[in-house]
């Protein structure tokens, strides 16, 4: 590097490089982090004395022995450290304690009572302050807390510029939470932004190096990380794939809450395709309450009209997934939100439709982490707020 550059840049690169190495290549010695990353040896004691005084690595009591000299072994020390995660999309409201490992100490699920954009935020204090009581009284650092929002977010400020499920149009959520929690560090971020940053630190592909996550559920929606970063767009609404038109039918038409993609291939798209061939069919089960997972029970049985339902999903999503993988070509697509549950019925069947159609085929697979994506999301979001990460690529 250039002997103009920024020295504080400098310490933070080197900082986020070896703490990345020690929490995913630990137990590791201090002058293999050197040698892996061309640094100096004193550089990396430097910056491992003050990580440990952070309480973020340790030495683990073993020692590699080289050359007749023992070398104390790092390993990260997440265990000391809490994140508070909130995902607030979908039917439900989910909240996590977790340390920075991804191990989970306490979760809860919540049914969403949806009311006006007040009441909502307080169901959303109601949650956190319950959450925050469990990792006060765990004894480790809490770090801060992450909220996944449903909608088009602005990161920096903090505020949802559009969440329809949570009646939110430029709701200040950050000031709002601030003003609530003056002690808490928050991060208020796309709930699928998160899901995919998830996946990236801890799911079926961890570490891949570009990275999409799918999910779909009530909504549709998209996380693009590259690089350990989330790719947000000029207007904070990268990946709002449930706005992409399927077919040109969809053209010309406004569409205000939710996408078009999504009045076709979301759950609850699917359920009214389904009461409709159920009515059409003078089926009683179409004037019953129906789920997705009783069209999917129902599709795996066999039974015609669940087929046909699957089969428009599948159609649509294949189209939207097509044009991710050609536009973005990243290394993982990953199926998530509540359709990950039945990816049997999605994955092969979409690949099929896409095979000899696109030059290359996406490596697709379903999510590992389900529900849990957004939150572990927002744990490895924390970790690299407070510490300042820069991602740069490092050998070895």
């Amino acid at each position: 590097m250039k002997s103009s550059a920024n020295p504080s840049l400098i310490r933070k690169i080197n900082q986020s490089a070896i703490l990345d190495m020690i929490r995913t290549q630990g137990p590791i010695a201090r002058t293999e982090i050197a040698r892996k990353l061309h640094t100096s040896l004193p550089t990396v004691m430097r910056i491992i004395e003050n990580l440990s005084a952070q309480g973020l690595v340790r030495e683990d009591g073993t020692y590699e022995i080289n050359g007749g000299r023992p070398r104390a072994l790092l390993v990260f020390n997440g265990e000391s450290h809490t994140v508070v995660g909130l995902d607030l999309g979908g039917t439900r409201m989910y909240g996590t304690v977790a340390d920075l490992n991804g191990r989970i100490i306490r979760e809860v699920t919540i049914p969403w009572e949806r009311k006006s954009a007040e009441d909502n935020f307080e169901q959303v204090c109601a949650i956190l302050n319950d959450l925050l009581k469990t990792a006060e009284q765990g004894g480790c650092r809490l770090l801060g807390a992450a909220v996944g929002v449903p909608g088009i977010t602005n990161l920096e400020e903090g505020y949802v510029q559009w969440a329809p499920s949570l009646n939110w149009r430029n709701f200040p959520l950050k000031i709002r939470l601030a003003e609530r929690f003056p002690d808490l560090f928050t991060l208020v971020e796309n709930d699928v932004n998160l899901a995919a940053l998830g996946e990236y630190g801890f799911g079926v592909q961890a570490g891949a190096e570009s990275l999409v996550c799918i999910t779909v559920g009530t909504g549709i929606g998209a996380g693009i990380v590259i690089d350990r970063k989330i790719y947000h767009g000029q207007h904070h609404a990268a990946g709002e794939i449930g706005y992409l038109p399927p077919n040109t039918r969809h053209l010309g038409h406004k569409f205000h809450d939710f996408g078009a993609l999504e009045s076709q291939a979301s759950h609850t798209a699917m359920v009214n395709r389904a009461v409709g061939l159920l009515r059409a069919a003078n089926d009683p089960r179409g004037n019953q309450p129906l789920s997705a997972e009783d069209i999917f029970s129902a599709a795996r049985a066999g039974e015609a009209w669940a087929c046909q339902v699957v089969d428009s999903a599948v159609d649509s999503l294949a189209l939207a997934i097509g044009a991710v993988a050609t536009l973005i070509d990243p290394a993982v697509i990953v199926l998530g939100g509540g359709i990950s549950l039945h990816s049997d019925l999605f994955i092969n069947p979409i690949l099929k439709r896409l095979e000899g159609v696109l030059p290359v085929l996406p490596s697709l697979w379903a999510s590992s982490l389900g529900y849990r994506a957004t939150a572990m999301g927002g744990v490895l979001k924390v970790l690299d707020a407070a510490t300042e990460h820069i991602t740069v690529p490092h050998p070895g």
